[in-house]
């Protein structure tokens, strides 16, 4: 079985890190490159920037975040929001990221993945996906969760991985910020639908639900972003705890 990764987000917004409930009410979480190397430090696999509001403000993403996390940080990061052509993720290649997330572009031009896919290889795309459940049934929302569309989760999961994305990073809106554990069961489900990594967030809020998300919910990955910029799990003793469990995990 491969090594479950533990990733930090930083939600990023004015060039602070910013942190809410169910996508609203954000609060300021402190310096995004300040926190990245600390995460570094403390042994997180990865670590994930999304610009949250760059869609919603149709602008790009800023390369220069980009450069100074690069020159912090001996990890790999994904840098997400306002991508929407091969040119303006070479841009941030070229700056330093090691993947890219695309999300309400992706929807718009679901070819955006192939293009990417094409260009960088697979293994550089991240098709970032935030839903909901509306009556019983996941959709997919565009610009930072603001846009319902009537595209099933599933079936877009599945497209985004015929298309060529490397990893689907899905966020239940539902469970973000609430602390009361990740959306296993449409996790498990996208699991066994999808044959490339899946990256879980939205809910993490103790050292237990890390442990639900990697058997019940079959994730690789677990995201957070409230609980370690507010330490409330401390990174090491998460990945202690789970390999006690018998969760394998890197170090």
């Amino acid at each position: 079985m491969l090594a479950k990764r533990i990733i930090p987000c930083l939600d990023i917004k004015d060039g602070r890190t910013v942190k809410g409930v169910n996508f609203v009410d954000l609060k300021d979480a402190g310096d995004p490159v300040e926190l990245g190397k600390r995460y570094c430090e403390e042994g997180a696999d990865e670590l994930v920037f999304l610009d949250i509001t760059a869609t919603h403000e149709k602008r790009k993403t800023l390369a220069a975040l980009a450069k100074n996390i690069a020159q912090h940080l001996n990890i790999p990061f994904t840098i997400g929001g306002g991508i929407s052509s091969v040119n303006d993720a070479s841009y941030l290649l070229e700056a330093g990221a090691d993947k890219i997330s695309i999300n309400s572009a992706a929807v718009k031009n679901p070819d955006l993945i192939n293009q990417l896919a094409d260009t960088f290889g697979n293994q550089f795309v991240v098709v970032a996906i935030d839903a909901k459940q509306i009556n019983g049934e996941w959709f997919v929302f565009l610009n930072g969760g603001r846009l319902l569309t009537d595209i099933p989760l599933l079936q877009w999961a599945k497209e985004a991985e015929n298309r060529g994305a490397g990893e689907i990073l899905f966020t239940s809106m539902d469970h973000d910020g609430t602390k009361n554990g990740f959306a296993c069961e449409a996790l498990a489900e996208m699991s066994d639908l999808v044959g490339i990594p899946i990256i879980a967030s939205g809910g993490a809020g103790n050292i237990d639900h890390f442990s639900e998300v990697f058997t019940v919910g079959k994730a690789d990955a677990g995201l957070a972003a409230s609980i370690f910029h507010f330490n409330e799990v401390n990174i090491p003793e998460l990945k202690q705890a789970l390999k006690c469990s018998g969760i394998s995990v890197r170090y």
